[in-house]
């Protein structure tokens, strides 16, 4: 385990797993959101952003969270483990309830983007189960094969994974 990719939906718990994991293996930490973001919710353009993520993920050892579709297969195609959260909507749902209104300060999301939870936010995360996770399965089945791929379906199997890498 040494290019360990972690993707699923919003308030899944990629973050949390990926510090998990970073802190047991001592694996470099790469949170997408960090990346991605610039003060003001402001995004990277799609050309820096796509260079951005080759250069990450070109790296020899990394944990890296996140899930940016436009790059998935480029990241999926250099992971050597992939750990897709499979959670419900409604425990995604209870994760972002829980980050936005008991957790402190996001460390892996740019300074200067503030916890924001609004109706756009909730379509997608509501959205996420139909409509992007038929995408990442499929790029799962297409990038899979020689990788360890793990699947994770809820926050008990998620703690086992995470308690389980001495």
């Amino acid at each position: 385990m040494q290019r360990v990719l972690i993707v699923g939906p919003g308030g899944a718990g990629k973050s949390w797993l990926a510090k998990r994991i970073a802190a047991r293996t001592g694996l470099p930490l790469v949170h997408l959101d960090r990346e991605f973001w610039h003060p003001g919710w402001v995004e990277t353009a799609k050309p820096v952003w796509r260079a951005r993520v080759q250069a990450l993920a070109a790296g020899e050892r990394w944990v890296m969270d996140g899930n940016y579709g436009g790059t998935l297969a480029l990241r999926m195609e250099r992971a050597d483990t992939i750990i897709f959260l499979d959670v419900s909507r409604w425990t995604s749902l209870a994760g972002v309830l829980r980050r936005r209104f008991l957790a402190g300060p996001r460390d892996d999301i740019a300074e200067g983007c503030p916890e924001r939870l609004d109706l756009t936010f909730l379509r997608w995360l509501w959205a996420y189960h139909d409509h992007h996770r038929p995408g990442v399965l499929a790029q799962l089945g297409d990038h899979g094969y020689g990788r360890t791929v793990v699947v994770l379906h809820d926050r008990q199997a998620i703690s086992k994974f995470a308690q389980s890498l001495a």
